[in-house]
Order: C-alpha cells, then structure tokens, then sequence
C-alpha cells in the first residue's frame, strides 16, 4: 500500500534581488541617520549574496556585519534579543566561541523569512547596536 506523503508548499529562496534591496535599503536607512555601516546578506545556507561597506565606515563593520547575519541565521533569531543568554551563567555562555566560525551578540543581525520560512539573514555593522538593529530592521520589513 502506498504511504501518503505530506505536500510542503516551495518557498521562493533569498534572491540576488532580494539581496540587493535588503543592503540598499539598510544603507539608505544608515545614510539618512548620517552613520556609515557594512551591510551583509547570506542566502538559506550561509552563503555570501550581497554585501557592502561604505568607504567611510569602519574597517571592522564588515566582519561585524557579516557574523552578525551568521548568527542571526544558525539560530533564526534576531542577535539583539540573544545578547542576554551569552552573559555569564546565562544559558548560552559559551556560545560565542563554541564554533569553528565565531557567532556575533551583538544587535544588528536579523533573520529574512518568507512565507513563515527561514531564507536568509541581513547583519548590518557600523553604528551603534541599536542603530544597526533599526538599519537591518527597516531593510528586512521593505523586503515584504
């Protein structure tokens, strides 16, 4: 007898498109406040699909960024609400530093789904944290 299979929706990926709108926007957002930032955007599986440093913006922003949305996306959590758990005898204390490739608690990291499912993540660095959450949190709510 034949087993029923359950049909799953497809979900349409993190597009080169979509990429290319989350960093403008960002960067349009980090403009306008008059701070310069580097903006990464990864795909699903940790890819590298945009990303962009303004010449201005401090050399580090680029790495911070960029494990910002690694962080973001291997625990499909926005970095600004996971700051707590990594202090000392919070849960996730070693966290930071258990991986081959160093997690990042800092805000400005968040995760893109579309249609209820995880596609990507946007890390932005350069401001202060709560500027660089509000950054990647305008991009992300643009992306729809």
């Amino acid at each position: 007898m034949p087993t029923p299979t359950a049909t799953r929706a497809a979900v349409v990926p993190l597009t080169t498109e979509d990429a290319e709108l989350l960093v403008a926007t960002a960067t349009a957002a980090a403009e306008a406040a008059g701070v310069t930032v580097s903006v990464t955007v990864l795909d699903a599986g940790g890819h590298l699909l945009a990303f962009r440093r303004d010449d201005r913006a401090v050399l580090i922003s680029g790495e911070t960024s960029t494990r910002k949305a690694f962080t973001a996306l291997q625990l499909n959590a926005p970095t600004a609400d996971l700051v707590e758990a990594v202090q000392p005898g919070a849960p996730f204390h070693t966290l930071p530093t258990a991986l081959d490739r160093p997690l990042l608690f800092i805000a400005g990291g968040l995760p893109v789904h579309r249609d209820g499912r995880l596609i990507g993540a946007i890390g932005v660095g350069g401001g202060a944290p709560d500027q660089d959450h509000g950054f990647a949190t305008a991009a992300r709510d643009a992306l729809g």
